[in-house]
């Protein structure tokens, strides 16, 4: 039971920090969204640039890359800011391997509880007897327990696991969408004047 209730304590842990580190305003700040709509032309990113030191997020940080390549062709800032995303995302996703690791070894904790559960009853029967209910209870109580408790720790980190992980791929998508709408429209301002 140690053994459970501190894989519970790490599961709760990881399941509250992840929720709260891609909340979707954490990742993708309005105010960085609305500076990136207002930048039109080149002669705006100055400002912009301000506006996204001033704001550290992924969505910034990588707006911040794409800024640096712009003196560079497209496709080498396409190059550089899809580095950095993939380095994003990894950031994003820390912190979901440990809840796999969760989801996997819970249950399997509530059933080395129940071995030792069933091993007890065993034990405590060929000292006591068949006659002694009590005996035969206290273990089936200790198999069950155990196994209940590994699976109450499994499922909300299973869920907790699933969800996150579709949210760091939705995230992922629309920074790349954010990204990809933001270039196209600094390089065609570029060639246009040029």
């Amino acid at each position: 039971m140690f053994f459970l209730v501190l894989t519970s304590i790490v599961a709760v842990a990881f399941i509250i920090e992840r929720g709260l580190a891609l909340r979707w305003p954490k990742v993708i700040p309005p105010a960085i969204e609305e500076a990136m709509q207002q930048c039109h032309d080149p002669e705006d990113l100055a400002r912009f640039r301000n506006i996204c030191q001033a704001r550290p997020s992924p969505l910034s940080r990588l707006l911040l890359i794409a800024m640096e390549h712009l003196g560079s062709a497209k496709a080498e800032a396409s190059d550089a800011v899809q580095t950095q995303a993939r380095h994003e995302v990894v950031l994003l996703e820390r912190g979901l391997v440990i809840l796999e690791i969760i989801v996997g070894i819970a249950p399997l904790l509530g059933l080395v509880g129940t071995l030792h559960g069933l091993i007890t009853l065993f034990g405590d029967l060929a000292r006591a007897g068949l006659n002694d209910n009590t005996v035969v209870a206290k273990g089936i109580a200790i198999a069950l327990n155990t196994t209940l408790a590994g699976l109450l720790i499994a499922i909300p980190s299973l869920i907790a696991w699933s969800y996150y992980n579709k949210k760091v791929e939705n995230l992922a998508v629309e920074l790349e969408r954010m990204l990809d709408e933001f270039l196209r429209r600094i390089y065609k301002k570029k060639r246009v004047k040029a």
